[in-house]
């Protein structure tokens, strides 16, 4: 087991942007996972590439030093400078044996994530894994952990709540316009079309939503979103030209005044009644008070959703002790199954022998005894020589494990 060790770069130590000089695509990956672990003599290799970060998962007798690390991270990035080098060996996290088990079980159970409680990690690792296997870097151990650690990661997520109550604002957003009972074929008008719009807009066209206008400051960025879409596209200087109305209006733009005055709320309006809803994902808010003050509206503001997810990122952290004890347990399960699968592996030549000594005396050493059988009596002969052959396999294996778990125990 200590032959297992994982070499982590993460948000907890690094800015992202620097962990961003070790992502790899697939293509990368192809072309450069191969090579490397055939240089460096690995047993078996995991490359884990998300966005906030880049894990190594090693299996080898090799110490793993800082010699080590500056040589593997020149392996994936030869472009690194001294110093962006010495800062990612210096704040690389090196784990090993036990340690580097609980760290993987973790890490897909989102303990170690930005956001605790995400469920995106465990496709992550899982995908990891399948495209490492295709490429033939991984092995029976990497297999047999990455089994462990997805049913690990899925036990977490359905028996505590370390998953639920959503810690994204624009999750909780959603959820909100959602439970004011807006219907798909609502009028979505966004003005902004930057990252926090564009996820939003994510959510809506995922559930069906298929009417929407978007606003920008710069057209070519409103055209991008829309054609997502499938809407039209503006820039804000045509706010004012909306004829078509709106049911729900979510603005998210870097100013630091007002986009939503009451004038354009009013030209927006177009002297509908039905109550409309805002959502102001803006920092400093995007909708002027007035607006909210003076209309009857449902007004979703960034800082009573920030306040909702923070509370709910309190719930989820309550729950990381329930998720530690569950772990502990799950290291010593995946101990065990490694030990039992060494056994196997072990007697694994066995059957293969057993098979050769039957096939041995039948035909040579008691060849003259079994020709003078008539038909019916050879083949009663070879059930019960086959009947004998599997169960002492099998008798074999089950005794060495005995064996084993009754060393451990005592």
């Amino acid at each position: 087991m200590n032959d297992f060790k994982i070499i982590a770069f993460t948000h907890q130590a690094l800015p992202l942007n620097l962990i961003g000089k070790l992502q790899l695509n697939y293509d990368e990956q192809t072309a450069i996972l191969g090579a490397l672990k055939l240089n460096f003599g690995f047993n078996e290799f995991l490359f884990l590439n998300t966005c906030n970060r880049v894990e190594l998962f090693i299996k080898a007798e090799h110490e793993i030093n800082m010699p080590l690390i500056k040589e593997l991270l020149l392996y994936i990035n030869s472009k690194l400078n001294n110093v962006e080098l010495d800062s990612l060996t210096n704040n690389a996290e090196v784990f090993s044996g036990d340690d580097a088990i609980e760290h993987i079980l973790k890490v897909a159970s989102s303990l170690e994530s930005l956001v605790v409680g995400e469920r995106e990690i465990i496709t992550q690792v899982r995908k990891a894994y399948d495209f490492c296997n295709l490429l033939g870097l991984t092995g029976d151990f990497t297999r047999l952990l990455i089994k462990q650690t997805i049913e690990t990661a899925k036990e977490i997520y359905t028996t505590t709540d370390i998953a639920k109550n959503p810690v994204s604002i624009v999750s909780l957003a959603y959820r909100q316009l959602r439970a004011l009972g807006i219907k798909n074929e609502a009028r979505i008008l966004f003005i902004g079309s930057g990252e926090t719009n564009t996820l939003m807009a994510t959510y809506l066209q995922k559930h069906k939503f298929a009417n929407f206008f978007v606003f920008n400051r710069t057209l070519v960025n409103a055209q991008k979103l829309a054609k997502s879409l499938n809407g039209k596209a503006f820039t804000l200087n045509e706010l004012y030209a909306h004829k078509s109305g709106f049911d729900a209006l979510i603005v998210c733009t870097a100013s630091t005044e007002p986009i939503v005055t009451t004038s354009l709320y009013t030209s927006l309006l177009i002297n509908e009644k039905s109550k409309k809803v805002i959502i102001d994902l803006g920092l400093p808010a995007n909708v002027d008070e007035l607006v909210v003050k003076n209309n009857d509206i449902h007004y979703i503001n960034i800082n009573a959703l920030k306040q909702q997810a923070d509370a709910n990122l309190i719930l989820r952290k309550s729950e990381v002790v329930k998720c530690y004890e569950l772990i502990k347990t799950k290291i010593e399960q995946f101990k065990a199954a490694h030990k039992e699968r060494k056994i196997e592996l072990a007697f694994g030549e066995i059957p293969k022998q057993v098979k050769a000594i039957k096939e041995f005396a039948m035909q040579e050493v008691f060849i003259k005894e079994i020709n003078l059988l008539d038909t019916q009596s050879k083949e009663v002969l070879d059930k019960v020589l086959a009947y004998v052959e599997k169960k002492y396999n099998a008798v074999a294996i089950k005794t060495a494990k005995e064996v084993l778990l009754n060393q451990k125990n005592n």
